[in-house]
């Protein structure tokens, strides 16, 4: 079997996959056929059945693991499968852990640096606000190891939520340091804070995909409700500062039309949108050029960025 990410064009894919989706469609010329997306660690790749009447074709459905036969092509610039066979796994034939894309550091590890960021908060109320979703509340911190920071873009795997939130905070860190204006305790908090609402956003893995809450809410509403809810439960949390941190939050996309209810209008919130904003395409840029062809320089159009995206020549 191939990982995904080493898939070619003309290769033939052999082996189980996880199906992410499967959906009935129908050709121009009234043909039914299927649409399907099959995963493992290293990523996700478009598939399709033409013919899924054929007998070589078992019965699966989305989330099965599943034995493919294929062929690659590629269609509009992307690699896509043909499949020809394909049958349920059964239990036993698979290692759920090789199909599900993983953080490249230890959860563990991350977990540890969260817990010692919160440790460098001094307000006392922050502090115990962070300590009720990073510590306290178990149901909490179980989803946030684990949880993706994106169904797709960035971070789109476990551990994404977590390596994401470090690195966010990590860059406003530096920011409070270099700029005397910014109420550090009230940043690093809003950093660590400000995607909590993902834990409910989207669901576990391997589904990955937006619940209930997240269709009707999203994270930056769920997450500020988080923040009003855990500030109720601490005696004399002062109102102003609750409003503060949940501006943070609430304005941390930057602007109205990417999703932010409110734009900054703290120093805080400015700092978080850029840091955030900072983390979410270096990742974009970081998953690009490692998923790209080996010597590949020119990366074609990106529309996270608007630009062709190229990689920088050797020096």
């Amino acid at each position: 079997m191939k990982y995904i990410n080493e898939l070619h064009e003309g290769n033939r894919m052999s082996g189980i996959y996880l199906c992410k989706q499967r959906q009935s469609a129908v050709t121009k010329n009234g043909k039914p056929y299927d649409n399907v997306i099959l995963q493992d660690r290293t990523g996700t790749i478009d598939a399709k059945i033409w013919d899924p009447n054929s007998q070589g074709i078992a019965e699966f459905d989305a989330l099965d693991y599943v034995d493919i036969v294929g062929d690659v092509n590629s269609f509009n610039g992307a690699l896509q499968v043909s499949i020809k066979r394909a049958r349920k796994a059964g239990e036993g034939e698979y290692n759920p852990a090789d199909y599900l894309p993983t953080s490249r550091y230890d959860i563990e590890t991350m977990y540890q640096e969260l817990l010692s960021w919160i440790s460098t908060v001094t307000n006392p109320y922050l502090k115990t606000l962070l300590q009720y979703y990073f510590i306290q509340d178990q149901g909490t911190v179980k989803k946030f190891k684990i949880s993706s920071a994106a169904k797709n873009v960035h971070h789109g795997f476990v551990g994404g939520l977590l390596e994401h939130t470090l690195s966010v905070t990590r860059f406003c860190d530096y920011l409070a340091k270099s700029y005397a204006i910014l109420n550090r305790d009230l940043l690093l908090s809003a950093a660590m804070l400000h995607d909590i609402g993902k834990t409910k956003e989207l669901s576990a893995f391997p589904q990955n995909d937006y619940t209930d809450d997240g269709q009707l809410l999203g994270h930056i509403m769920i997450g500020a409700e988080m923040v009003h809810d855990a500030a109720a439960k601490i005696p004399n949390f002062p109102v102003k500062l609750e409003n503060e941190l949940k501006h943070c939050i609430l304005a941390h996309h930057g602007e109205l039309e990417y999703g932010s209810p409110k734009k900054p209008a703290l120093s805080e919130a400015v700092a978080l949108n850029l840091a955030d904003n900072a983390d979410a395409k270096m990742e974009t840029l970081t998953e690009l050029f490692e998923s790209a062809p080996q010597g590949a320089e020119w990366l074609g159009y990106n529309r996270f960025f608007e630009s062709n995206i190229r990689r920088t020549g050797e020096i």
